[in-house]
């Protein structure tokens, strides 16, 4: 396989936002507000889980939701900056950075699941068929076909990590095709479409098949637009790479009012016919103006807490948070029977941040310098915009 292919470009590329220290484009090391908006999507999803009172109804899915749009932006964007800078864009340099990024916490946190069911400190059998879905990275079709049963307790969420590896092994290779052929505006409007088509097809299944909730939920064909959104601002008006699109007024009283109102009516909307076809592209909308807003404007009150140091924080863990909390969860509420559910939740986000912190300093961080060495692209300076 060719590991570094050229992709031309028919437009002029775009000019770039200033990136403080150097002459632009660089690899993107941070982006106002990510890490922020990684620490809110994983709260979204422990709250839930844990089953917390709320005031507005935000289920858990919607912060993996979030997850995926921001997973489809940040690839996007250092796909285009390695483009911009190159010439090229590596596909070996492109799976290995997700490989040390997403498998060794996968396999850690799996690992002690597994280990803990074993030993009887989690509760529950395990079958080899399943786990094994979970090893080789189909568990959400797994989960759709055969059930849950049979894999370590408060791992179903690794479903949402088969999804992204299945979207990771076949992006590069279309955006590097499509741009062969399409200027950047063509290609950001065919991945706007592509969105559109997965929408179809969720219909089609919903009122066609009679496809039932998990099938919609958990596959990769009807979920892969949640990171095509992601994957078209990026495209097509990148906050971070692109010229401002639009006055900042209209972004901060226009259209974020808007876009908020359509996560509004995703969430309050119940019908089964549309949460499983138009609700989430009706929520990957509504969040492309919450992205442009909190990364063009991150010192802006509503936007502010994300780039406090503890939310980033926060976001920075979010990773092997998201891994590790249903599994603390479920094993608190296994050793500590009794406990009301906000000591249980208290107890097993302790529990999560500790284990998360330890995968982070001995794991991560040292995956993170070997990918700077071996596949350097993306670890460049702190970008500003305005």
């Amino acid at each position: 396989m060719i590991s570094a292919l050229p992709v031309p470009s028919r437009a002029p590329a775009a000019e770039p936002i200033v990136v403080t220290g150097g002459p632009p484009p660089r690899p993107v090391a941070h982006i106002p507000s990510l890490d922020g908006l990684r620490a809110v999507s994983f709260l979204i999803v422990f709250w839930a889980h844990a089953g917390l009172p709320f005031v507005l109804r935000i289920p858990g899915g919607f912060g993996v939701t979030v997850f995926f749009f921001l997973s489809g932006f940040l690839i996007t964007t250092l796909i285009r900056t390695e483009e911009q800078s190159t010439g090229t864009v590596s596909i070996r340099n492109f799976y290995l950075r997700r490989a040390l990024r997403i498998l060794p916490p996968f396999y850690i946190v799996l690992g002690l699941a597994v280990l803990l069911t074993q030993i009887g400190l989690l509760p529950g059998p395990l079958e080899a068929k399943s786990v094994f879905a979970q090893v080789a990275h189909f568990a959400n079709y797994w989960f759709i076909f055969n059930g849950t049963e049979g894999v370590p307790l408060g791992t179903v969420p690794y479903w949402s990590l088969a999804v992204e590896e299945h979207f990771y092994l076949i992006f590069p290779l279309l955006y590097i095709v499509l741009t062969r052929y399409l200027s950047r505006q063509r290609l950001g409007a065919t991945l706007w479409l592509l969105c559109g088509a997965v929408c179809v097809w969720r219909c089609v299944l919903v009122f066609g098949f009679d496809a039932w909730e998990e099938r919609t939920y958990m596959g990769s064909d009807t979920r892969f637009d949640s990171i095509l959104f992601g994957c078209a601002l990026a495209v097509s008006m990148n906050p971070i790479l692109d010229r401002p699109v639009g006055r900042p007024a209209l972004w901060k009283w226009g259209l974020l009012p808007t876009g908020l109102a359509l996560l509004l009516i995703g969430f309050t909307y119940r019908a089964p016919w549309f949460r499983e076809t138009a609700r989430y592209s009706i929520q990957g909308l509504g969040l492309v103006p919450v992205f442009v807003t909190a990364i063009r404007f991150p010192e802006w009150l509503p936007f502010r807490v994300l780039n406090a140091k503890w939310v980033a924080f926060v976001g920075t863990l979010s990773y092997t948070l998201y891994l590790t909390h249903q599994v603390t969860l479920m094993g608190v509420h296994s050793w500590f029977r009794g406990l009301d559910i906000g000591s249980a939740s208290a107890i097993a986000m302790a529990l999560s941040l500790v284990i998360s912190l330890v995968i982070y300093q001995f794991i991560e961080k040292p995956c993170a310098q070997l990918r700077k060495r071996l596949a350097p692209y993306g670890t460049g300076q702190r970008v500003t915009v305005s």
